[in-house]
């Protein structure tokens, strides 16, 4: 395949880390640098697309603001100087992005709430409403409290996981190198660029180095191992110089890069995992009017609803039947089973009253739906 367009996507992650972000020997911002990623940034806002930056240099600005000396932290000690760099980070995208008229909300996430399913489902609620705000969330792991080893920059496989989370269609990774290239760049002067990967295969895993700076200890291979976890969720990534300024402008005028393609897209991808790989809990009995909505590409609302059966948890995915007991579709539902009997065939100001506050109008929202053929 050739590699496609930086205008023909809609919803945008841009991955920073904390090299290009930070200035290691004085231990504070680039500026010019960023000023000039988010006028990129702003750029492909004012085109109407959704952008998502998740950005490492926490631990890097806090361990400046707090003046600790240069080498490795301790576990606690890169936590508490996290704690510190992370209201430091928050300000200067916030400052950022604000001077050009964009929103900032900042996120953090561990590795817990992109995996367990409820936490999953606050944050990607969370996003959503930022997004549909026209605000731009400012995603970093939330370091503070991570028990595992912290490592600065390691943010690309969290940035995959917030892509596909978000179902975004593409991913992009600013980084020290321009892309993926047949063998180490630095040692090997005749090593090539690769344009652009159509799969992911143990010859690409096997090109993957190590990390070549003092902040940017992911390497070659937590990209790779993005790129898996982004094109798997019908997500495609690239990685690219993020060393120059204008680096988004760069990549949309043809600049070089590395393209990981998926064959699919967010949506098909999450509905073919929806429709074939999760267990049913429940099933959901729905009236005639609602079973038509669904098929002409509705939600479905608590008022369609005639009966609850099953024992599910938020998240889970449930059957969808008509009145005459037909399976017509399956889905993620929003709300609990109990929560689920109590406001089925009422209306979406009844929800509020049963529920004793501001309930989600769908019981699943079209995006969690698969209607069958």
């Amino acid at each position: 395949m050739s590699a496609p367009e930086l205008k023909s996507f809609r919803r945008i992650v841009v991955k920073v880390g904390s090299s290009l972000l930070i200035d290691a020997a004085r231990g504070a911002v680039r500026e010019s640098w960023l000023a000039a990623l988010a006028d990129d940034i702003a750029a492909l806002h004012r085109d109407g697309r959704d952008l998502m930056i998740v950005s490492s240099g926490s631990i890097a600005l806090g361990r400046s603001r707090l003046k600790l000396p240069r080498g490795a932290l301790k576990l606690e000690e890169s936590q508490a100087a996290a704690a510190v760099g992370q209201i430091a980070l928050a300000r200067t995208w916030s400052e950022a992005l604000g001077a050009r008229g964009i929103g900032a909300g900042q996120i953090l996430v561990t590795l817990q709430d992109t995996e367990e399913r409820r936490r999953y489902l606050n944050a990607r609620s969370t996003i959503e409403k930022l997004l549909e705000w026209r605000a731009v969330p400012v995603i970093n792991e939330n370091d503070t409290v991570a028990t595992a080893e912290i490592r600065y920059g390691d943010n690309d496989r969290l940035a995959a996981r917030v892509a596909t989370m978000a179902s975004a269609d593409l991913l992009v990774l600013l980084s020290d190198i321009d892309g993926l290239y047949d063998a180490p760049p630095g040692a090997n002067p005749d090593a090539r660029l690769i344009p652009v990967v159509d799969s992911v295969t143990a010859e690409i895993e096997a090109m993957a180095g190590g990390a070549e700076s003092e902040l940017s200890r992911g390497g070659m291979f937590t990209k790779i191992e993005a790129a898996k976890i982004a094109t798997t969720a019908g997500t495609h990534m690239l990685i690219a110089s993020g060393k120059i300024e204008h680096p988004l402008r760069a990549i949309a005028e043809g600049g070089r890069c590395t393209w990981f393609l998926t064959p699919a897209n967010p949506v098909t991808a999450r509905k073919r995992w929806i429709a074939g790989s999760l267990e049913p809990k429940g099933t959901l009995t729905i009236d005639a009017g609602a079973a038509a909505a669904l098929r002409a590409g509705k939600s479905l609302l608590p008022a369609g609803v005639i009966r609850v059966d099953g024992q599910f948890a938020r998240g889970d995915a449930v059957i969808v039947r008509d009145p005459d007991n037909h399976e017509i579709g399956r889905g993620l539902v929003a709300y609990d089973a109990a929560d689920a009997e109590q406001i089925k065939g009422r209306s979406s100001a009844d929800v509020t009253l049963i529920l004793g506050g501001s309930g989600r109008s769908a019981m699943i929202h079209r995006d969690d739906l698969v209607i069958r053929s």
